[in-house]
């Protein structure tokens, strides 16, 4: 672009006895850059017109004159003694800054102080125009607005408001709106008194000011001490009148952000209301059919139903109405804020009832939306509704809200996701909507939270499993479709919610056999006892999980503790493999099975459970060094025909084997163990009749030693050769597991155990406690009565099952440590 206008000042003709002005012309910009340098006042004044207007006809031109240099050599003349020169030169600088480039630039100059210097009463309206306007520009960056505020920008520019020039005027005001973004400002705007300036502007003639006066507004009413100023200068009916003026009607959206500060403030609520300007405002949100006004005043009802008094005062005009009338609409934008107003007004108790009752069912359909956050916006809302309130939860059951919730745990927004489980998990409370919950199969969809990255999706995905965990066939699903493996994860969480319910639910998770072992297989127990390790991470959840899961896998309890209690019943497929190291893996029987023959101590198993039909036939997957161990117990003298139909049931198996063993995959079972179940049913013939719990623990403590060896004197303990006895059996087995019942010399730990296994059969309450150097003991607690006939505290007792089979130690006496140390 040229610059070929003539550069002259416009003013009248000169008289004919004077000469013409000298006429600049020239058709390149650096030209009229390097007129810039002339120490000619006159030509100095003519290149910055020529500049102005080389800059006003494009973005393009700007960046052309700032890469020649031209903002330097204007910001010399900003300071210029000659007005017109400092005039003309603003404007440029004024017209310019719209550019980033420019802007980056007059930040680096430091053009504040001199732009804040040239806003004087004195100064020439022009000056104050594209002084303004330039500050406007800039203060759209934070450090700009930090320099017009420590430089003292803002008296001038409030003063300017009431300029004459319509321009000057709006330009201030954008500056003032830019400076009230941030919080400080909004003090120093409020401490000038600039509220009577903008409400006087909301009177202006131009659309643009009164607009602008409102987002003002609408910023610096942020503050709560700035509400009370609009209201003592009759603001608040400022506003109102806006909106009863249909002529005014694009303000009405502007005028309700302002309003809807307001009503967050109680005091400013309750003097709308008394006046009865409240029930005006409902009135006119509820003929509008203004998109933009009624999103903006459900939001305005987000913001203030977070008080409870307003609340109140809100469910008194039955703000509710306006609210489900807006889930009407066909616009996402209003859906959402309407959704989001219901979730703020669920706090009080009342709306809750009534939007549960006539919202819920159009909040169900609206689950089915397309848009993304209308679903989010939605299902919190219907997560608000349904807690702690049985009727909304009926409400939803009604509105056949089970499938799209579940459909809804597929959404893209983790909102949507983790608040689609809260609903679920609401739900679940009511026995008819858990049991339809978990037939569209509950615990699959929970996978895919489980793995989930946020953590509140996280959070309530683990929370939902402990609470539909609670039913047998919703664990196995879990446990089916691989959902304990995200789960133990869950556990490592840095977040102390996510693993507090993670614990929880393996707590609940943890409560049938087969979920413990697979969770204690995916390293539950090893996470567990690293949490409780450390006091900051360990919760009441943690220490019951892992007490749990540990009382459901005996096994691996006994392994890692030493210890089973009276309420810790042995039941079939418990083995003792040792005390297991700390960090050490704890193998599954299976495992343990597919092991080569050691000399390592032999492994202990219990299973008094013939195999059926059914089971036979599994058996017969198995490889011939596991089958074989069964030993089939050929000689079982002396006992009924419906006891030999049991061996005979095996022995037909036998033939078949050598074709099954291509079945690698097939799951191992350990054999029965007839013996065993040979004592348990003489122990409860002989036993369990006596009278005293005291007659049967010593009659069973003899019936162990008996079938163990006998009873050992103490000076001969080294000489009962138990080890070749269990070292000939293992190798007639080819197996390092043995069933209990082939020992027949056994040490303290077998008897113990045995003693455990027949004493939990036949209801003796007693202990088992892992010693050192082989030992194991069993405790009982036995109640006695006094010379008077009275009844005593239970006495705990050690049960010799080894020197003297029947005799009982009491617990702390020296024969007692005798038996457990010595």
């Amino acid at each position: 672009m040229g610059m070929g206008k003539k550069v002259k000042k416009e003013s009248e003709s000169p008289p004919k006895d004077v000469f013409d002005p000298l006429l600049i012309e020239s058709k390149a910009p650096a030209t009229v850059v390097l007129m810039l340098s002339s120490p000619e006042n006159e030509v100095l004044a003519k290149a910055c017109d020529a500049l102005y207007k080389f800059a006003s006809k494009g973005d393009e031109n700007k960046v052309t004159l700032l890469g020649l240099g031209a903002l330097e050599h204007l910001y010399k003349l900003l300071s210029h003694e000659d007005p017109l020169v400092r005039r003309n030169a603003i404007m440029v600088f004024g017209i310019m800054s719209s550019n980033n480039d420019v802007k980056k630039l007059l930040s680096e100059l430091d053009v504040i102080n001199l732009l804040i210097s040239q806003l004087a009463p004195e100064e020439d309206v022009v000056i104050h125009e594209f002084a303004t306007l330039c500050l406007a520009h800039m203060a759209v960056e934070y450090t700009t607005k930090v320099k017009i505020f420590e430089q003292g920008g803002l008296e001038p520019l409030i003063r300017l408001l009431g300029s004459p020039d319509p321009d000057v005027t709006k330009n201030s005001l954008e500056c003032i709106y830019l400076l009230a973004q941030d919080f400080q400002n909004r003090a120093a705007v409020r401490e000038l008194n600039v509220i009577p300036s903008l409400l006087g502007l909301l009177e202006s003639e131009y659309p643009a000011i009164q607009s602008l006066s409102l987002q003002t507004l609408e910023a610096v009413s942020k503050d709560r001490e700035t509400r009370i100023l609009l209201r003592e200068n009759k603001g608040l009916d400022c506003l109102l009148n806006i909106l009863e003026n249909n002529e005014l009607n694009d303000l009405h959206g502007e005028t309700l952000a302002v309003l809807g500060n307001c009503l967050e403030d109680v005091h400013t609520l309750q003097e709308i209301q008394l006046t009865g300007g409240l029930k005006k405002l409902v009135s006119f949100l509820e003929v509008s059919t203004v998109p933009d006004i009624q999103k903006n005043a459900a939001k305005a009802i987000t913001k203030a139903a977070y008080d409870s008094e307003i609340r109140k005062i809100l469910h008194w005009e039955e703000v509710e109405k306006f609210l489900l009338s807006l889930l009407e609409t066909n616009n996402d934008e209003v859906q959402v804020a309407a959704s989001q107003a219901i979730s703020a007004m669920c706090e009080n108790i009342d709306s809750k009832c009534i939007l549960g009752l006539q919202g819920i069912p159009q909040l169900v359909q609206l689950l089915s939306s397309d848009n993304e956050e209308v679903k989010e916006a939605v299902v919190t809302a219907l997560t608000n509704l349904t807690t702690a309130s049985p009727r909304n939860i009926s409400v939803v059951a009604e509105a056949e809200g089970i499938v799209p919730l579940m459909k809804t745990l597929n959404a893209q927004r983790d909102g949507a996701v983790s608040n689609a489980i809260a609903v679920l998990t609401n739900l679940s409370l009511q026995e008819p909507s858990r049991v339809s919950i978990q037939s569209h199969g509950i615990m699959s969809a929970l996978v895919g939270p489980l793995r989930s990255t946020n953590s509140q999706v996280q959070s309530r995905a683990a929370f939902a499993v402990a609470a539909f965990g609670c039913d047998a066939g919703a664990r196995a699903e879990l446990r089916n479709v691989g959902g304990l493996g995200p789960l133990v994860e869950l556990l490592r969480s840095k977040n102390e919610e996510v693993r507090r319910n993670a614990c929880w639910a393996v707590m609940v998770c943890g409560s049938d056999g087969l979920t413990a072992v697979e969770l204690c297989r995916l390293g539950a127990l090893d996470i567990l006892e690293e949490i409780n390790l450390s006091t900051k991470h360990k919760n009441k959840f943690s220490e019951a999980a892992l007490e749990k899961l540990l009382d459901n896998n005996l096994s691996q309890k006994y392994s890692r503790m030493g210890y089973l209690s009276s309420s810790n019943i042995i039941t079939n497929g418990f083995y003792d493999c040792g005390q297991i190291k700390h960090g050490g893996k704890f193998l599954s029987l299976e495992e343990l099975s597919k092991q080569e023959l050691t000399d390592r101590r032999a492994i202990i198993f219990i299973n008094a459970k013939p195999q059926e039909v059914t089971v036979v036939e599994k058996t017969q997957e198995v490889s011939p060094s596991v089958s074989g161990r069964s030993s089939r117990e050929k000689s079982r003298k002396g006992k009924g025909k419906k006891e030999e139909e049991k061996p005979k049931e095996v022995i037909q198996v036998t033939p078949i084997i050598p074709e099954e063993i291509k079945l690698e995959n097939s799951p191992w079972l350990p054999p029965p163990d007839f013996t065993l179940m040979d004592y348990i049913n003489d122990a409860s013939k002989t036993i369990l009749p006596l009278t005293t719990t005291r007659e049967q623990v010593v009659a069973l403590a003899q019936f162990v030693a008996d079938k163990m060896g006998g009873a050992v004197e103490r000076e001969q303990l080294h000489n009962f050769c138990w080890e070749l006895d269990m070292s000939e059996i293992e190798f007639e087995l080819k197996s390092n597991i043995v069933p209990i019942g082939k020992i027949k010399r056994g040490t303290f730990y077998h008897r113990a155990l045995l003693f455990k296994v027949i004493a939990d059969r036949i209801g003796i309450g007693c202990s088992l406690v892992r010693g050192k150097y082989n030992r194991a003991w069993n405790e009982v607690k036995l109640v006695e009565y006094s010379s008077k006939g009275h009844l005593l505290p239970p006495q705990e007792y050690i049960v010799d099952v080894m020197f003297e089979p029947g005799c009982l130690l009491k617990q702390g006496s020296a024969k007692a440590d005798r038996y457990k140390f010595i």
